[in-house]
């Protein structure tokens, strides 16, 4: 039986575990710091950090010779030490890798796709050692000091197992995310463009049915719309002052530019409202469906002027209204840069039924949203479980 010790923060004892150093476990080439010189334009994919994050994005290459420690392939693992700490397991194909980045080689008893889990599962404790930087980073230095619990290979391989299947339902349900935000997209840009019919279909395009649709000054709209200003569908106006010292316990939300920031006990302005973001996260939409206390940093409806408020909330965010922020020191956005843009306008009864479209597409977005963060969160449970020996798992022949 081992006394363990994980990562520096707390020990206890297993049985058929070791306490090896991260630098025990592997070898850690580091990359090669191309120059603009190097660059060709068919050759190897350079992979520098932010290819990590964006692996389908453009790269830089390179046509030379390349050491095989610095050639990555499908199925490599790499670890970036600077700036971003990421450790991925690399599936798009040979490349070769830039300065910042380990590939790590793993030793013949250690698992890869384990050594990947237990890289991330302590990549914060990792950074913690860049002390006095802004910029986290981790020195080659830190690897020889930094234990971490390691079961044997049979345990290692049913441990990545099982997090490698929660880390599949994480990537499929990004994927769907992203398929969701592409079909909202689409329906956002449809009914704001063409609309529905009585019958609550789209009405057909304009090269379809040219009848229609009427030429405004903001372009093709439905015949039945009106061309008016955003002032004219919703008025706003600026929050009030307010420091989170004199929040007296309440059950009315303070909402800010970033959303709920607490509660108080008075509220400023009625529900349902539309929030946009004023300073801070300027031009985010938010919607209350209670009395609330309107930010300084925020701008809230005083008028709907008849229009159905979810139909103002979804024109808010189709409107982008971010890129009227003013671009000084201290960037905000005002309502009389706002008030004029010009918009269309369907009647009231049409309005509800586009609303109710994109609410729909709504719920089902932000239904996979909260299912990403439970799943993220299960895996971090598991990992601190799993890589800690805190809870056993069983292997073939009970070992």
């Amino acid at each position: 039986m081992h006394k363990v010790v994980v990562g520096g923060a707390f020990d206890f004892a297993l049985a058929d575990w070791k306490k090896l150093r991260l630098s025990d476990l592997a070898q850690y080439h580091n990359g090669v710091a191309f120059k603009p010189a190097d660059w060709v334009e068919d050759g190897l994919p350079i992979i520098r950090i932010e290819q990590l994050n964006n692996p389908d994005g453009e790269f830089d290459r390179y046509a030379g010779l390349v050491a095989e420690n610095n050639r990555i392939r499908n199925g490599d693992l790499i670890f970036s030490w600077s700036a971003t700490l990421k450790a991925i397991i690399w599936r798009h194909g040979d490349a070769v890798l830039n300065q910042h980045l380990f590939k790590v080689v793993p030793k013949p008893n250690i698992d890869i796709h384990f050594l990947h889990f237990v890289l991330d599962f302590n990549m914060e404790a990792l950074g913690n050692g860049s002390h006095g930087s802004t910029m986290k980073h981790i020195k080659r230095s830190e690897l020889d000091k930094f234990f971490v619990a390691v079961p044997s290979t049979v345990r290692q391989r049913k441990i990545a197992s099982i997090l490698s299947t929660i880390d599949t339902a994480i990537e499929q349900t990004e994927a769907l995310i992203e398929k969701y935000q592409h079909i909202k997209a689409g329906l956002m840009h449809d009914l704001f463009t063409r609309g529905v019919l009585p019958n609550g279909q789209l009405r057909p395009p304009r090269e379809q049915a040219p009848e229609l649709y009427q030429e405004t000054a903001i372009g093709w709209i439905p015949r039945e719309w009106d061309d008016v200003s955003l002032g004219q569908i919703a008025s706003f106006q600026r929050g009030h002052d307010i420091v989170e010292t004199d929040f007296k316990e309440g059950l009315f939300p303070v909402v800010s530019s970033s959303g709920i920031i607490g509660y108080h006990s008075v509220a400023t302005t009625k529900a349902p409202n539309v929030v946009i973001g004023r300073k801070g996260t300027i031009g985010k939409v938010h919607f209350l469906e209670t009395d609330f206390w309107a930010h300084d940093t925020s701008l809230f409806t005083t008028d709907f002027f008849y229009n159905d408020p979810r139909f103002v909330f979804h024109l808010c965010i189709r409107l982008e209204l971010s890129r009227f922020g003013t671009k000084s020191g201290s960037p905000s956005l005002n309502r009389n840069d706002i008030h004029p843009v010009r918009v269309g306008r369907p009647i009231k009864e049409e309005q509800i039924k586009i609303a109710k479209l994109l609410d729909i597409a709504t719920v089902k977005l932000d239904a996979e949203r909260r299912k990403i963060v439970a799943l993220k969160y299960q895996k971090l449970g598991l990992m601190q479980d799993l890589l800690t020996g805190k809870v056993a798992v069983t292997v073939e022949g009970g070992f």
